[in-house]
């Protein structure tokens, strides 16, 4: 293979933007020279940055590829600028509870990933001592729900499951996701007499139940000095909670996803179940608590928490927020979706450690999320100044269904760069299956 060099007059290369000439073969970067080389191609002032590394992916193969899949959801990812995903254990059937079930995922992902793809295990009840074998298998961590998870077959876990399992996790030194909400009994309210309003839907998941789920994990995290990872923080009552613990020097960190600094509670419309997530996309006070959140490190990094279903069973017909899946197709829009939220809060030197150098540290990929010699060739090239207003025909996963569709976004992805290789470029995959496995042994 030939050596490439790309210049461009803003690289992303010790932690600023600057002039740079970036050479790769082989999947690996080879040397960087902080002026123009004469044979490079010149990307002038778009940005080359280390591609983004999205930590929480709901990709539903084996068993609900009807959903989505490894073939769409990285195609997708790709076009969005991100180069490795980390997928859930759970929405695909198996759910990632076993060794076994991790083989068959393998398995399942072979021949079809268009970005690199780890993978986390699945935390629930009574099946403890099957997570040592997975940590050996390479899975990145561990993801957990406090609440039902929307499949019975991953059920939520209860304190004494979290007795047994954190300190066979703090051993292996590996994080425990949580998705954070906690309650004994439904809400008193009548969504059920309301089942398209989405305040009704807001009401119905109160702060409250994240904010004691959040308690609960910083108090097993104290007592176990297990990694602990809030996911898709939406209350913004939690991040005080979150900034104490880090105070106290607990090994504890935090995301948001897109959807909760871009959309926001007021703007929604009623029977529009696109934008039904758990937690809720809160209030405009909330979200812009949760965007300053990102400047005081409380919160670590974004992810996007894609979560795809058919149109039926997102009950898009009916408008019905209590019967639809919860979940946001969003992998496609973690860097401009994200960067659209927040940059009237940041610079672009603030913003991009947030998609790519901090979410690399967090799954210990110590060749991704910066561009250094000998580390991996995975880029993203674009232009955020330029905007794009998202169409159905843009998107790359399985059904048309986002709440992006129709939303002007700021930044346009140039060329997606994959281990040393063009996946995607002007609009459309170039190279498939360029994608490989990220396993932590």
């Amino acid at each position: 293979m030939q050596e490439r060099k790309i210049y461009s007059n803003r690289v992303w290369v010790d932690n600023k933007l600057q002039r740079a000439t970036v050479c790769f073969n082989n999947g690996s970067i080879t040397a960087i020279h902080y002026e123009k080389q004469n044979d490079a191609e010149n990307m002038a002032d778009a940005i080359l940055m280390p591609g983004v590394i999205d930590v929480h992916v709901h990709v539903n193969e084996p068993g609900r590829t009807e959903w989505e899949g490894f073939e769409t959801a990285t195609q997708a990812a790709a076009a969005g600028g991100t180069t490795t995903i980390i997928d859930m254990p759970l929405n695909a059937s198996p759910v990632t509870t076993t060794l076994a079930n991790f083989k068959e995922k393998l398995e399942a992902s072979k021949g079809k990933l268009n970005v690199n793809a780890g993978f986390y295990a699945g935390l629930v009840p009574g099946n403890s001592s099957h997570l040592e074998a997975m940590f050996q298998a390479g899975v990145v961590g561990v993801k957990c729900f406090l609440t039902h998870s929307g499949l019975d077959e991953f059920p939520n876990v209860t304190e004494a499951d979290l007795e047994e399992a954190m300190p066979i996790i703090a051993k292996f030194n590996v994080p425990l996701l949580a998705h954070c909400e906690l309650y004994d009994s439904e809400v008193a309210g009548d969504f059920d007499e309301n089942p398209t309003s989405y305040q009704h839907y807001l009401a119905s998941r109160p702060k409250q139940w994240e904010n004691d789920a959040v308690d609960l994990m910083i108090r097993m995290c104290r007592k176990h000095k297990c990694q602990v990872h809030i996911v898709h923080v939406a209350s913004a009552e939690a991040l005080s909670k979150i900034e104490s613990a880090k105070n106290e020097g607990l090994p504890i960190t935090a995301e948001t996803c897109t959807q909760y600094i871009y959309f926001n509670a007021e703007d929604i419309p009623d029977a529009n179940t696109i934008y039904k997530c758990a937690p809720p996309i809160r209030e405009k006070a909330n979200n812009e608590q949760l965007k300053q959140a990102f400047l005081t490190g409380v919160l670590d990094f974004i992810t996007t928490d894609h979560s795809p279903a058919p149109p039926n069973i997102k009950e898009i017909d009916t408008g019905n927020l209590k019967k639809a899946w919860g979940g946001i197709a969003g992998i496609q829009f973690l860097l401009n979706g994200s960067w659209t939220a927040l940059k009237n809060t940041m610079t672009l030197e603030q913003f991009i450690p947030l998609v790519t150098s901090k979410p690399a540290h967090f799954i210990k990929a110590a060749s991704k999320g910066t561009i250094e010699v000998g580390k991996d060739a995975d880029f993203v090239i674009w232009n955020p100044k330029e905007s794009q207003m998202i169409t159905e025909e843009a998107i790359f996963f399985k059904h048309k269904i986002s709440p992006y569709i129709n939303q002007n976004l700021s930044g346009v992805i140039l060329e997606t760069i994959v281990n040393g290789e063009t996946v995607y470029k002007n609009q459309s995959i170039k190279n498939k299956n360029k994608g490989q496995w990220l396993l932590q042994k």
